[in-house]
């Protein structure tokens, strides 16, 4: 019997749901067509009826304000504050109606009191998204600092406080509330670096350094603060200071070396050598053999020592016997070994391309090459070498020998591209033009941009001097004093270079002939030399290919060696406005912005 009576009226709250539903979606779609007049009766309709459904009511008013029928909207509003008078968000509404009345204080006032209102934790969150979707931050954001005064806890709604002020536009609120809700980002804590990277500047970043050494006095054990403040300082490649911070973590965290060898590889590729060698010396001074980073952390501090003596234009044959000495003293305490294979790799090029010892390097090479348990691509990086080393001997069959066994190997990746490159490049040195070019022309699509910039180079230089002439020959001579370059012999190929001058007086490889020549000067530390040779291509040959290369070499030069950051900044400038399409365009703009203190993404 009772069953009798309930069905009925379950039935019947059933359909009432299913006729307020169909409703809803057509007031929905009334009022997303900007039928406000129609939507707004339904929404009406469906508010009386369902009371404690307040979307309906807001988006009756909505409707109202939309239809700037003030007068209704106001009566509603002030009627329901009447019911409802713990909803702060209806005095964020009326404000914003007497906004758009044109009655500012009024507006003001309403707002002033519903942050008053928001106190009440329950309310805080409502309020402030009400205020946020009006587009009043300001308010927004009193209403979190309010409920923070009442709680007693300035950390509590830090981050979305941060994320305002973000949003306003000032930094120096931003930056107090991200600090202070630091702990929630213990997971990650790469999302504040990523904010703090994309929306300050280097100043704003120095900013929140000091900040930072603030916060840290007063919580000296959050060690969250201490990863941020490393991070400002690579930011600002303030290397050495990096380093030090790394060093206190690394200790005071009982780490196992990672940070500091991170640190020290930023610092090696930016070519900061001092603090590349600092980090990774820490590491093969304090931590055991077995390690995971000491092996990697031994080979990178003498790739760091090399690089300082050989990257400048004053060392002396004593700076590279002493470095060997360093190579062998590690070689003889580790022996010669798979765990050390490429620390021998590197060593054989030492060998190579500064001892001029080649026939070490190619026995150290061979000893790598017939080890067990090294990677493949190790092995291979060791063949490409050794081919290297069999050309600058004149031995073309082995280094192309050497080289396709690379190719075969990695078909699909970027050591087969290697390998293909160094193939056509070997076919250009020797004269067979037309093959080299049809290789470089398929290696222009290389996933390595490096391989492939080169390809396009070196395929556009080919068409460029070998259709203008009915003779390879200048050409053929040019190539050759290129081999020459590769093997070393330096005075050689200028003579050759000079060669084509004078038997080609005329020809289109003049700007070619001067760039090349620049490169040896640069090779044989005679820096000065080679910048004017790369003034003279910039000043006479504009239209010619080597123009950008120049004016690229030049620009790295005045930034790195003669420390003219501003004529480095005109030159990377014009090579992205003036020669947009040259493939130095890229890294020219990226040089540009670090020099200008942009941040570089």
């Amino acid at each position: 019997m009772m069953l009798r009576k309930i069905i009925p009226i379950i039935l019947f709250l059933f359909s009432s749901y299913l006729v307020s539903a169909q409703e809803s979606r057509l007031a929905d779609i009334y009022y997303n067509d900007g039928e406000f007049e129609k939507a707004a009766m339904i929404y009406k309709s469906l508010y009386e009826k369902n009371k404690g459904v307040v979307l309906y009511f807001q988006k009756y008013t909505d409707c109202l304000i939309s239809l700037r029928n003030f007068e209704d909207a106001e009566k509603a509003l002030t009627s329901e504050i009447k019911s409802r008078p713990y909803d702060a968000t209806l005095l964020v509404t009326l404000g914003n109606l007497k906004s758009k009345m044109g009655e500012e204080e009024k507006a003001k006032k309403y707002y002033e009191d519903a942050v008053k209102n928001s106190a009440d934790p329950s309310q805080t969150e409502l309020i402030a998204r009400t205020f946020l979707s009006l587009g009043l931050n300001e308010y927004g954001a009193k209403v979190y600092e309010n409920a923070q005064v009442k709680m007693k806890d300035n950390k509590y709604y830090a981050y979305s406080l941060a994320e305002i002020y973000r949003r306003i536009g000032d930094t120096n609120k931003m930056i107090d509330n991200y600090l202070l809700s630091v702990e929630s980002f213990g997971n990650n804590l790469n999302y504040m670096k990523t904010i703090f990277e994309r929306f300050l500047s280097l100043d704003e970043i120095a900013l929140l350094q000091t900040k930072l050494y603030e916060v840290i006095q007063k919580e000296p054990n959050q060690v969250l603060y201490y990863e941020l403040l490393e991070w400002s300082m690579l930011f600002q490649k303030q290397y050495k200071k990096a380093l030090r911070q790394a060093r206190s973590l690394d200790r005071q965290l009982n780490e196992n070396g990672a940070r500091v060898f991170n640190i020290a590889n930023i610092a090696y590729s930016d070519k900061d050598f001092d603090t590349a060698i600092e980090g990774f010396q820490y590491i093969t001074d304090n931590m055991a053999v077995n390690s995971s980073y000491y092996l990697d952390a031994k080979r990178s501090l003498l790739n760091a020592k090399r690089e300082k003596v050989v990257g400048g234009y004053n060392y002396k044959k004593e700076d590279l016997f002493s470095l060997k000495e360093e190579y062998l003293k590690f070689l003889n305490e580790y022996g010669r070994n798979s765990q050390t294979a490429l620390l021998m790799t590197e060593y054989a090029d030492f060998e190579a391309l500064f001892l001029n010892n080649l026939e070490e390097a190619k026995v150290i090479l061979h000893e790598v090459i017939s080890f067990g348990g090294v990677q493949p691509q190790d092995i291979a990086n060791a063949k490409l070498k050794l081919g290297d080393y069999y050309l600058i001997e004149e031995d073309r069959w082995e280094a192309t020998l050497l080289y396709s066994q690379v190719d075969k190997a990695f078909k699909e990746g970027v050591l087969g591209e290697q390998a293909r490159y160094k193939n056509a490049r070997l076919s250009y040195f020797t004269g067979d033009f037309e093959w080299a070019q049809k290789q470089f022309d398929i290696l222009k699509s290389a996933t390595s941009r490096l391989i492939s910039n080169d390809a396009i180079d070196l395929s556009v230089f080919i068409m460029d001097n070998l259709n203008l002439d009915t003779t390879a020959v200048p050409l053929e001579i040019f190539a050759k004093a290129e081999l020459l370059v590769f093997q070393n012999q330096l005075d050689a190929a200028i003579s050759t270079l000079d060669s084509v001058s004078v038997k080609f007086p005329e020809h289109s490889l003049v700007d070619d002939i001067l760039y090349t020549k620049a490169q040896i000067l640069k090779k044989k530390l005679k820096p000065m030399e080679a910048a004017k040779l790369y003034e003279e291509i910039i000043a006479k040959y504009p239209e010619e290919i080597r123009c950008d290369n120049a004016m690229y070499d030049l620009a790295w030069m005045n930034e790195t060696v003669f420390n003219n950051t501003e004529k480095a900044k005109e030159l990377y400038f014009k090579i992205f406005t003036d020669y947009a399409s040259s493939t130095f365009a890229v890294d020219a703009r990226k040089r540009y912005r670090l020099l200008r203190g942009d941040s570089v993404q």
